[in-house]
């Protein structure tokens, strides 16, 4: 693979603006494949959810989950992952998920901080769907919280609690503790089903509790140093929507957002957070939270070890 073919212009013009273009050049053909290793393959397998980035027919990025039994998601050869599951009820998904559609995976195993990510179009058969693989990744360990998830076969359907245009206080409050949320983003020709690099991407960002800082509707988060690849950040750069899912550990509920975002590079505000390169700032479009939909229970949690001296906003009444 091409250094052109691996990353589009939007994740191009990020890695030039943060000095590491020439170096992902050369790293990005090696490491985005057009196809999963073995590794990948038997690690999907081992898992009892998967997170999916989807787009609707408005262009909006959603990110939503699906859960099942370890073995739910099998790949019979390197360019295929079976996905035996349908979407939870409210989900996204229920809308977005349809044969072509364009999609992006993230298989994470939180208590061992492995995740690998992939991207690709679907195919719907009995009982799920199929993925071929457009790119396929690995990601480092950095900023996930270690908490293991346990399937449970007989959790209720969840209920729809609240849908709108702004966040309700339970939504607040359920932003305000997160330490994990899950970002969908697509470049704009990702329903074109042209060039795998022109997909949609799902990803991980973690923090200390309080690492999301809630102004009104707009969420600020701190982007610390990652891998350069920047899918995230480029495709929000030719892109702005973005999909935000967060996960209430207790209860099983889930909160879907719409987002518009855009990167600051520079200012007060990310000088006053240690470590921070970058802040991602999120205006709310849409917001759907259900109850008690998540069939996975969560053991207690174990701080990153790389959020270690990393700042923390300060709780204002404004934000907190």
């Amino acid at each position: 693979m091409s250094a052109a073919a691996a990353f589009h212009a939007g994740e191009q013009a990020m890695q030039a603006r943060a000095g590491v273009q020439a170096q992902m050049a050369q790293i990005g053909p090696r490491v985005l494949r057009d196809h999963m290793p073995e590794q990948h393959r038997a690690f999907f397998g081992l898992l009892p959810f998967v997170v999916v980035g989807s787009m609707d027919a408005q262009g909006q990025p959603w990110a939503g989950v699906l859960a099942g039994a370890p073995g739910f998601m099998s790949s019979p050869d390197p360019t295929h992952l079976h996905v035996r599951a349908r979407p939870l009820p409210n989900d996204p998904l229920v809308a977005t998920l349809h044969d072509g559609a364009p999609l992006g995976l993230l298989g994470i195993q939180p208590h061992t901080r492995r995740r690998n990510r992939m991207n690709g179009t679907a195919r719907l058969e009995d009982g799920g769907f199929v993925v071929e693989v457009g790119q396929s990744f690995g990601n480092c360990p950095k900023y996930i919280q270690a908490r293991e998830p346990v399937w449970m076969p007989q959790a209720p359907a969840g209920q729809l609690a609240y849908e709108g245009p702004v966040l309700d206080e339970a939504s607040r409050q359920l932003v305000r503790a997160a330490d994990t949320f899950y970002i969908a983003t697509a470049h704009p020709e990702a329903a074109s089903g042209g060039e795998a690099r022109h997909g949609v991407d799902v990803s991980h960002r973690g923090g200390a509790p309080g690492f999301v800082k809630l102004e009104g509707d707009v969420l600020t988060v701190p982007d610390f140093m990652g891998n350069h690849f920047f899918n995230t950040l480029g495709n929000i750069a030719v892109h702005p929507a973005a999909g935000l899912l967060f996960m209430d550990f207790e209860r099983g509920d889930l909160l879907y957002l719409a987002v518009q975002a855009r990167v600051l590079w520079d200012g007060a505000e990310l000088a006053s957070f240690d470590g921070a390169l970058r802040l991602l700032r999120m205006r709310v479009t849409h917001v759907r939270r259900v109850q008690g939909t998540l069939p996975l229970r969560w053991g207690v949690a174990e701080r990153s070890p790389h959020l270690d001296g990393l700042g923390a906003w300060p709780r204002t009444a404004a934000g907190q």
